[in-house]
């Protein structure tokens, strides 16, 4: 057990912090009268204020006289609740603490006018020091932006997708398929218009409407009729969240049918007259997307293989929150699309006990990254600068379409700034991390550019042309 002695404050308010053990610490806190004096003078005007002595204006009663009418133990009682976590808070800053958990705090005997003593004992958040040759230089093989035949060919797919035509089909609907169908909502008998759709032409598997209804369209045929109850996912605004029942009637089932890879279909999807030089125009513009997709892939190649070799002892109750935390977020994402965590469970052949094992590694994975970028940005001393979060916020608004001004304003006031920074932080540290290492592309051309994160290459623009018009575009 070590022990480190410190004063907080211009008042001499001494404290001292134990490990006792690997991930917990014991602050020893002690407040000075004059240090606890005007909290304690607060906490009287305080009281005063909510209590109407005879004789006295409301406030205005001295201290003898509150004590006599309410008692120095409810005082005392609003006293500590107020004060007491402003100075738990300024002994861990004076020790340059990052607390995990709430504390458990052991209050001693309070007597007017002697110090204040307590004890905290906290969860910390581990602090690694690592040495600079581990995490400098390593080396990784970075993918070859070098596009195939295949993704060249997967691309001309897509864009044939695009220029699809539908043909009505005697068959069952498959997933991909397009249905034609009447589909009426009701509540109790009572139509729900915003889910009611006449007409309606969604493809089986797009979850256009609600996830349920394309599993009901698959097998069906034109002339059948499907019912089932469906809660309204978060699209649908005050009605969401209700328990609606479907009834869709059939009327036509569609089948894509694509154009055939030809020169033809180059002259009619660009300004190309033949499908070898529509080809070569996107070679390099898949390549440009390519290279910004494998920037990323070496980040996490770098990152992984710097995080691989050092070994980290994380608190198990820190591990606990955060897959807590990754769980709840999950299932809020499911329950703004209408679908329970069973529900997703059970189409991906996995129980809540396999998701919640994945959760947990993924969530040590994701801390022991974390603590491994503060290391290195400690080490190596990356600063937060202001322009960083100006950058960052105004990124932040834009993709909002809000005022920079007003985000700044919310996280403040939400207390997320310093998340934000944090998050400023590990990435400049991860900035570092890839300038120093060893990269080595597949097919050895040069490494992948330092071109900033946000500056992501985009899909190469589809060839300048009209598409035909077809059944498919009435969507």
């Amino acid at each position: 057990m070590n022990a480190l002695s410190s004063t907080l404050g211009p008042e001499a308010m001494p404290t001292t912090l134990e490990q006792t053990d690997p991930h917990t610490v014991r602050l020893q806190v002690e407040v000075p009268p004059e240090e606890y004096g005007p909290d304690l003078d607060r906490a009287y005007r305080h009281v005063a204020g909510e209590v109407k002595i005879p004789g006295f204006r409301k406030g205005k009663a001295p201290k003898p006289v509150i004590d006599r009418a309410v008692g120095r133990d409810h005082v005392i009682e609003h006293f500590l609740k107020e004060a007491l976590p402003a100075y738990y808070v300024g002994a861990l800053r004076e020790h340059d603490v990052d607390p995990v958990t709430d504390p458990e705090i052991d209050l001693d005997d309070f007597e007017d006018g002697k110090p204040l003593r307590f004890s905290a004992v906290v969860t910390v958040r581990p602090r690694l020091t690592l040495e600079p040759e581990q995490y400098k230089g390593v080396r990784v093989e970075a993918p070859s932006p070098e596009p195939s035949e295949k993704e060249i060919d997967d691309y001309i797919d897509r864009l044939r997708e695009r220029f699809a035509e539908l043909d009505t089909v005697a068959r069952p609907a498959r997933t991909g398929d397009y249905v034609l169908a009447d589909v009426r909502a009701t509540v109790h008998e009572q139509e729900v218009p915003e889910a009611t759709r006449v007409g309606m032409l969604t493809e089986v598997g797009s979850g256009e409407l609600v996830p349920e209804l394309d599993k009901e369209l698959e097998g069906k045929r034109a002339g059948e009729i499907v019912k089932f109850n469906a809660v309204l996912p978060e699209q649908f605004d005050e009605r969401a969240g209700t328990e609606v029942t479907f009834q869709a009637l059939v009327k036509d089932v569609k089948a894509k049918k694509l154009p055939s890879a030809d020169d033809d279909f180059a002259k009619t999807a660009s300004e190309f007259d033949t499908l070898a030089e529509l080809r070569e125009d996107l070679r390099p513009k898949l390549r440009e997307v390519k290279a910004a997709e494998v920037d990323h892939v070496v980040r996490d190649l770098v990152l992984a293989k710097v995080v691989d070799g050092i070994e980290i002892d994380l608190p198990e109750r820190m591990v606990d929150l955060e897959t807590e935390s990754r769980v709840k977020s999950s299932q809020e994402r499911l329950e703004r699309l209408g679908i329970t965590l069973q529900q997703a469970l059970e189409a991906e052949n996995m129980d809540e006990l396999q998701f919640r094992a994945d959760t947990r590694s993924h969530a040590i994975r994701a801390i022991k990254a974390d603590l491994v970028l503060e290391a290195v940005a400690r080490q190596e001393g990356v600063e937060l600068k202001e322009e960083d979060l100006d950058r960052e916020v105004s990124a932040t608004a834009a993709r909002l379409g809000r005022d920079p001004k007003d985000v700044r304003r919310i996280l403040e006031r939400t207390g997320q700034m310093p998340s934000l920074a944090g998050d400023i932080i590990r990435s400049k540290a991860l900035d570092f991390l890839v300038e120093s290492a060893d990269v080595i592309s597949e097919d050895s051309s040069p490494a992948p550019s330092d071109r900033p994160e946000e500056e992501e290459a985009e899909e190469p623009d589809e060839p300048a042309s009209e598409p035909a018009q077809s059944q498919g575009d009435q969507e």
